[in-house]
């Protein structure tokens, strides 16, 4: 597969330490390398959430070693597809880019079983996404 034809995914949401993260985790899971995969937030938290790096693991997924990162204007200009989670007006917009955004639960301050429900949820989204894509 030639690079040009890896679309890129950006999932954002504010603080990058749960939403985008479990989503980032489980697409690369899932695509493997047919699809670049990156995160970021609009006001990236210090660390990861500790329920969503345990929510994770437990579907064999491991992003304990993942960082929040800052949403910079580059990240969305190289992404073909932007996912939003909750970060607004925040988010820049380019003309040509496919958005969307998904209304999911924030996890932070979440029991691990609430946490568990968003990345189930997420994990249906991503794998619709996939499907689009692949398509």
């Amino acid at each position: 597969m030639t690079t040009a034809s890896v679309p890129t995914v950006l999932f954002v949401c504010i603080h990058n330490a749960g939403r985008s993260q479990m989503a980032a985790g489980l697409l690369t899971h899932l695509a493997g390398d047919r699809v670049r995969v990156r995160s970021a937030g609009s006001e990236p938290a210090d660390r990861l959430n500790p329920a969503v790096v345990t929510a994770m693991a437990e579907v064999g997924i491991d992003i304990a070693a993942e960082q929040p990162k800052l949403l910079t204007t580059d990240a969305v200009r190289v992404a073909d597809v932007v996912i939003t989670m909750g970060c607004g007006d925040t988010c820049p917009i380019f003309p040509g880019k496919r958005y969307e955004d998904w209304q999911l639960d924030d996890p932070a301050g979440q029991s691990i079983e609430a946490v568990r429900k968003i990345r189930d949820d997420i994990e249906l989204r991503v794998r619709d996404l996939l499907t689009e894509l692949a398509s």
